[in-house]
């Protein structure tokens, strides 16, 4: 889900440089239903299917002349395919075997590989973070804890926030949990709910809810660089192997605290004192709001 949120900034940034942008999604549902209520235009495609060439038929019938792909890993019979269409293939943060081959990677994230990202043109750095710029009426400088917020992804794959409240609930801890529109663990999450932790779904702007907060539980994708970005401090955990090294490199700036990794994350963390000004102040310094114009304009130079 953090792809096409990441997806839907782009694409208005995009529009209002007169690109026309339509969306090519695996078959699922929730997805399909966010770009039907946001009227997008969309199709449902096999994006795993490495033999077909329905990519040919694609980029021929919406004459596609840059093919984006925001999906970690892309093969390179994949990129050949799209790139011998006469179209210009650019990537995000590109693990894949068709990265190479890519004529823009934008690699905003920490990379976690053995060699550096791949590409004919690398935008390398927080500086390339594709990030909503309206987040920027919501920030604001944290000094005191007064109130915590659980959000851990679009869809929390693995049901850490089930984990985090079990957790708090130990502390004799309260704090807001926010679902994504994935979420698919509330069987196991019901029973640990009462009056202290309330919960909001699918809410359609996340920073004005992170806004009314002084520290946050993420995972280590966008939402970290988001909650960051308006000065809230986080306590992070990695849900994927790739989100280490993220959260990583934010704590040695000193934006947020590593809680450890899904499978065995420090518990303790969640009730430690902090410093927050400190960290809510990093935190604006690093991770800035002008990336995705930035990423705009070098997608419209192919």
């Amino acid at each position: 889900m953090g792809h096409l949120f990441r997806g839907l900034v782009l694409a208005a940034a995009l529009e209002r440089r007169g690109a026309a942008v339509c969306f090519l999604i695996n078959d699922f549902a929730r997805a399909a239903a966010i770009l039907q209520e946001r009227a997008r235009q969309f199709e449902i495609v096999p994006l795993h299917d490495l033999d077909s060439g329905w990519e040919t038929g694609l980029v021929a019938r919406h004459g596609i002349s840059v093919w984006v792909n925001d999906r970690l890993q892309t093969d390179a019979r994949h990129a050949k395919r799209v790139a011998d269409t006469g179209a210009r293939l650019a990537t995000f943060d590109d693990y894949g075997s068709g990265a190479p081959l890519a004529s823009l990677h934008v690699a905003a994230l920490p990379f976690d590989a053995p060699s550096p990202p791949a590409g004919k043109r690398v935008l390398a750095g927080l500086r390339y973070l594709v990030l909503d710029p309206e987040i920027r009426r919501y920030r604001r400088l944290r000094k005191e804890r007064r109130s915590l917020v659980v959000t851990l992804g679009g869809s929390d794959t693995y049901g850490l926030t089930v984990e985090v409240v079990r957790a708090l609930r130990e502390l004799g801890m309260q704090a807001s949990i926010i679902l994504g529109p994935g979420f698919r663990h509330e069987h196991e999450l019901e029973p640990l709910l009462d009056a202290r932790f309330p919960v909001k779904r699918n809410v359609r702007v996340l920073a004005a809810e992170l806004a009314a907060h002084d520290l946050a539980v993420t995972a280590g994708g966008i939402t970290l660089f988001e909650a960051c970005a308006v000065g809230l401090p986080c306590i992070a955990i990695a849900a994927e192997p790739w989100e280490q090294r993220s959260i990583e490199t934010l704590a040695k700036l000193g934006v947020c605290t590593y809680a450890g990794y899904r499978s065995g994350f420090e518990r303790s963390v969640l009730g430690h004192p902090l410093p927050l000004e400190a960290m809510s102040r990093a935190g604006m310094e690093a991770v800035h709001l002008e990336g995705v114009e930035r990423v705009a304009e070098a997608l419209l130079e192919l």
